[in-house]
């Protein structure tokens, strides 16, 4: 696909919009693949084409617009890593190669709450998922950022509670800010679905706290990213994992 454009929504986040690449069809083919779940991903492929091994990176789809033949994808831009790099450079006409998409969750209109939880790295999923509510659904939302500059405008109808978190100082992932607020906050009585991506340490802290209150079938949670892995090597330990995914369909 194309770059159409980028803009910065936040001080460490860039909006990529991507549109129809080089070779003809290539939006229509992930027109046919959407499945319209609110965490759809999909892989940006650096080196595509080349003798070197191509190095693949996941993100969520921020928006998928087969009107407007436009594909978003928010990166967190604060570390070093080629996907970080590559989007604070991006520039109108370079082309990234993009596989998928494949996703799991959306919101259940039936649920009498939705829980979701996250940091960065689930701001797009948390996003359309809120956009996706109408008036009458209700959610309570948590994201651990850095600070107040690195906070993303969001937008939805139903009746929302977002609570932004700010860590600091301290490494993404090192906290218990997530934690120690879902644990004080009051659970509502009724169906909560629950979702909780991020930082693999969600897993051990948020996970078995939601599951003694929700229905297994009624939460969603996934590992994104781990402190000092990359993704290759995040693969990797996340497949000795036996808890590193709950939900139907995983990334």
């Amino acid at each position: 696909m194309t770059v159409l454009e980028t803009r910065r929504i936040s001080r460490s986040m860039v909006r990529l919009v991507l549109g129809d690449g080089p070779h003809a069809g290539s939006f229509d083919d992930l027109a046919t693949r959407h499945l319209g779940f609110t965490d759809t991903y999909v892989k940006l492929v650096f080196g595509y084409g080349r003798e070197e091994h191509p190095v693949m990176r996941t993100y969520t789809v921020r928006r998928f617009d087969p009107e407007g033949r436009e594909l978003w994808i928010d990166v967190v831009t604060h570390g070093h890593g080629i996907a970080a790099t590559w989007a604070r450079e991006a520039a109108p006409g370079d082309v990234i190669h993009v596989r998928g998409p494949s996703g799991a969750y959306r919101p259940d209109p039936a649920a009498d709450h939705h829980l979701l939880v996250g940091d960065e790295a689930a701001i797009p999923a948390i996003g359309l998922t809120l956009e996706s509510l109408t008036l009458d659904q209700s959610a309570t939302v948590f994201i651990e950022i850095g600070g107040p500059d690195d906070e993303v405008p969001l937008q939805w109808d139903g009746q929302v509670d977002v609570h932004w978190l700010h860590r600091g100082r301290a490494e993404a992932g090192t906290t218990t800010l997530l934690d120690d607020a879902v644990r004080a906050w009051p659970w509502p009585e009724g169906r909560v679905q629950a979702f909780v991506h991020g930082e693999a340490g969600l897993l051990k802290t948020v996970r078995p706290y939601v599951l003694e209150r929700a229905a297994r079938e009624d939460v969603s949670v996934s590992g994104y990213w781990r402190v000092g892995n990359t993704e290759e090597s995040f693969r990797e330990w996340k497949a000795t994992q036996t808890d590193a995914i709950l939900r139907p369909a995983g990334r």
